[in-house]
This record gives C-alpha cells, structure tokens and sequence, in this order.
C-alpha cells in the first residue's frame, strides 16, 4: 500500500474512534463530577480516610487536598524504592539508590513518569505493581480533580467553593480510571501483551547465549500507563517492547488511549458550564494543533535523507519495523503534546526538525489535547489569555463564560504561563554551564543542546519522554529534574485553583452585543493562535539554538 495512503488511513482511523467516543465519555464524566450520589465503594473509602465527600472547599482547602495528598505519594513511593531488597516480590534486586529514588517517586507522583532506570532489571514486582502503577492511577486523578475544580469555577457564580477533593480524587479513580484501565487490560492482553507474576524465562539468543526475560503485570500497567497520561514503561524500551506493545494494532490502540479522556474533557466541560458548544471550540483548537504536529513530523520523517531512508519509506532508524514511520511519527507527536511520554520509538534518532516539532509540542504546555486534566486547565488558561487579548484590540473589558477578566484573573493566568518556560530555560542554562551536565552529554553541538533542553522541557512539563543520548541518571540530573517536575507540576496548580476561586466569587456578566463569541471558529483560531505564539516568542531563541540548527544544517 502506498505509504502515504497509509498515513492517512491511520491518522482518520484514530479520529474518527475519538470522535465516536468524544460525546458519551465527555457526558458520562460530567455525569461523574455532579452526581450527588456516592458508590458504596466510595463511603468505605471515605470512612477509611476520614473525609467527608459532601463538604465544600474554597480553594486553599482545596489546594491543602492536593499538596498534602501528594507529599504522601512521594514519601511512600521512596520507602517502598529504598526498601524493596527485603520486601516479597523484589524478584533480588537491591534498594533503588537515593536519588534515583527521590526522582522515580516525584517524577511518578507528579504524573511525569520519567525514568532513568531500566525497569526490567531494577524494579521487584511489588514497586512496579504497588508503587508505580497506583501512583498512575492516583497522579491522573488529581490532575483531573483540578480541571474539574477550574471548570466550577467557571460554572458557579457568587460562592467560593469548588467541589471537595477527595470526593473528585475516589471518584474520578474509582469510576473512571479503573474501570477503563481493567477493559482495556484484557484487550492488550488478547493482543499479545504479558500479564504474569512469573519471575521471567530464559531463551538463547542467536549468538549461543543466554538472556534473561523478566515478565510481570505489564498489560495491566501499559493501560493505566496510556489512560492516566503517565507513560512510564515496564521496560526500558517503553512501548518499542514487543511485551508492551506486540503489534501494529496495539500500537494504535495505546495512541487512541492516550488521546480518549484529554479529548473527551472539553465535552464534560461544556456540559458542566451549560453550553457544550464552549467545548467544542476548546476541542477544536486541541485538534488543530495536534494535526499540524502530526503532518509536519509525519513528512518530515518519510523523506528522511539518504538512499537507505527512502528505499525503507522513511527513516527507520531508532523505529520498530512492526510499527513503521507513520505509527511512530503518530505515537511521537501524540505523547509529546499530551503528558504521557511514552514512546514507541527513540525520539533521539528522529530528524532535527522533527525532534523540534516534538519539543514544541512540550513547550505549548501539553495542551493538544494535554495529560488526563493538566490538559484541559492548561487551555482555559490559554482560553483567559486569548479574552484578554481580543480585549485589548477592541477597547473592552474581557469577559470568559459569565465572568470578567480582571487584573486580578490575568496576573493568575499569566503567571500560571510563565512558570514552566522558567524552569525549562533556568534548567538548561545550568545544566549547560555547570560540568555536571555536560559530562552527561554524549553529544556536542546543537544535538547536544537539543538533548538536554529536550530533558527539561520533559521535566517541568511533567511528560517523561527523553533524548536518549543524555546520560541522566546521574545526582545533577536526577535533582535537578526532580525538582523541576515539582515545581512544574504543582506551582500551576497553586495558581489555577486560585484562579479557580477568584471565578466562582464573581456575579454573572449579562451578555450584550459586544460580548465576545467564545464559541465560534472565530474565538477557535485566536485560541490557537494566543497559543502558539506564546510558545514561540518564549522557547523559539532555544528552539533555533538547538533542533531548528541541526534540522537546517542537514
């Protein structure tokens, strides 16, 4: 088949499984989030923390929820790494070291997943099963626990309360994340993923030797990996692993998991504020984004240079021959512009310019359509910014669904922005200047740079995915970028919910006729453009310091 048929087929074929989807997953999550109604699952829950599921919270409550939440994910997942030698099913390994415990906690906990270990030979069952993958489940949750709380305050009006964290936390746990997690599971499974207990096999190599093969609960991990946008691997190969991702067919299966929940938010926004038209333009925006990712470093990558390259349909290196370019280009753009950081191929041998698209993605702040709820906040964010902009060309005080834009709203917001290209560019100037980072460097030059603003841009955005030619599992590295997915995952948050909060106090604003039309392609285009150039003038220096010089010089 031509490949560029192929492509195509591909790319409509995962669209239109999106869109079937968008409508029922969209409405059944609002249905979630405003149902009076607590499962019996939940009240046990709930007595077992001592929470009560129906209080209201204003935002610094609700914020408390969050950090306080989170901090004990962080220390129990550090124990649990330091202490794996002497607990059952460690399968004899030996407790992580400190730091690389420290940044495997917070970078799981932080819905980042990045991993500077190869978890096949480093984590016993019990941390790979009771550690990482309930911090996938737990991580996702919160992040959709402050979407929802932002989309109430959109949604109410002259109260301060967002909802009850807990309440958001079980049930977007419970009802949700675990339920699709468990279907889709089975489905891996009967595709060819391992789902075992076993301690591994051992099989003789072509060369006469003998090569252990760890086997584990993988099927049941790659599908909260995928669904909770966490990405990070059983193996070190991530989703090039023929036990994670046996063929083509689960190749785009894990795509379509990793985009359904992001996607089908702007839904379940839209309903809860009353005007599903409202979400359309946010979904719109999401995907025009997204497709223009997926064009660009599909093309890019199909007519790779050299006589190899195209006798192969593109260039394979670092590409799994069962997934091809066009599964790999669509995995690729795919993680990077939500926050999973799975990878189904070594983004490291991906064209410059390609790899550029990729750390943009990243960049714009994992909006397209973003992780499980980071995603959704981070474009009404963008969605606030776009007002205040039209607001300003046309003389006008800014008004966003009901409620008016003021110095108070926009300082939240733009501060909220501006937060992660702080930590990326500080990270990469120190990593760069200091001889700690470039010790850890196995390339000079732009692809050199690339690599190690490619790390932090992972980081502080909370993706994971990695240049593979960056030796990071060094102090410098696993500090720094520990500290820097903290900072870039809970610093947005502070202000969100604030923001959050600032809205929900408001009166509703009438609307006359100069009200802007926030739900007509018009408003849709000036998303996606306040979007884009916000990036661009932020990381375009480091950008063209980086894969944009490679990709010209090549």
């Amino acid at each position: 088949m031509n490949t560029t048929l192929a492509d195509v087929l591909q790319i409509s074929a995962l669209v239109v499984a999106l869109v079937l989807v968008h409508r029922p997953l969209g409405d059944y999550m609002a249905t979630v989030f405003t149902s009076p109604r607590h499962l019996r699952a939940e009240r046990w829950i709930y007595r077992a923390i001592g929470a009560d599921p129906d209080a209201g919270m204003r935002w610094p409550a609700y914020l408390r929820g969050v950090l306080a939440f989170s901090v004990a994910g962080v220390l129990f997942l550090y124990g649990l790494q330091r202490l794996q030698d002497v607990l059952p099913l460690s399968l004899g390994f030996a407790p992580v070291p400190a730091d690389q415990a420290f940044n495997t906690a917070v970078s799981f906990v932080t819905n980042t997943n990045w991993q500077s270990y190869a978890g096949e030979s480093t984590m016993g069952h019990l941390v790979q099963a009771g550690g990482l993958a309930v911090q996938n489940f737990v991580s996702a949750a919160v992040g959709l626990a402050v979407a929802i709380a932002l989309v109430r305050g959109f949604a109410r009006f002259r109260t301060g309360e967002l909802g009850n964290f807990w309440a958001d936390l079980v049930r977007g746990t419970v009802r949700i994340l675990l339920p699709l997690s468990v279907l889709f599971a089975l489905v891996l499974v009967a595709l060819g993923a391992v789902q075992n207990f076993g301690d591994g096999a051992t099989a003789d190599t072509l060369t006469g030797a003998a090569q252990q093969l760890t086997g584990g609960p993988v099927a049941s991990q790659e599908a909260i990996k995928e669904l909770g946008t966490n990405g990070g691997g059983f193996y070190n190969a991530n989703s090039a692993h023929p036990f994670e991702n046996p063929n083509g067919l689960s190749n785009l299966l894990e795509i379509f998991l990793l985009l359904l929940i992001p996607s089908a938010l702007p839904r379940t926004f839209g309903r809860m504020v009353g005007s599903v038209r409202q979400g359309y333009a946010i979904v719109g925006a999401m995907a025009v984004i997204w497709l223009a990712g997926v064009i660009a470093v599909t093309v890019v990558e199909r007519q790779a240079p050299g006589a190899a390259s195209q006798l192969a349909g593109g260039g394979m290196e670092g590409k799994e021959q069962r997934v091809g370019v066009g599964g790999s280009a669509l995995f690729a753009v795919s993680t990077t512009m939500t926050s999973t950081g799975a990878v189904d191929a070594a983004h490291d041998s991906f064209q410059g310019l390609s790899g550029g698209v990729l750390i943009l993605g990243m960049a714009l702040g994992e909006l397209a359509p973003g992780g499980v709820g980071s995603g959704l906040y981070g474009m009404l964010i963008m969605a606030v910014i776009a007002v205040f902009v039209a607001g300003l060309m046309v003389g006008r005080t800014p008004e966003y669904l009901g409620k008016k834009i003021g110095t108070r709203e926009i300082k939240l917001a733009a501060t909220a922005i501006l937060i992660t290209p702080a930590l990326v560019l500080t990270g990469t100037a120190l990593a760069m200047a200091l001889p700690d980072g470039e010790e850890a460097m196995a390339n000079t030059g732009p692809h050199g740079f690339s690599e190690v603003l490619y790390a932090y841009t992972s980081a502080a955005n909370n993706n994971g995915s990695a240049f593979a030619g960056l030796a990071a599992n060094t102090g410098f590295f696993n500090t720094t970028l520990g500290i820097a997915m903290l900072l870039g995952r809970f610093l947005p948050m502070v202000f969100v919910l604030a923001l959050a909060g600032s809205l929900a106090e408001q009166r509703r604003v009438p609307v006359t006729a100069g009200t802007l039309h926030t739900h007509k392609p018009l408003f849709t285009g000036l998303l996606v453009a306040s979007t884009v150039i916000v990036a661009g003038l932020t990381f375009f220096p480091a950008l063209s310091l980086g894969p944009l010089a490679e990709g010209l010089a090549a």
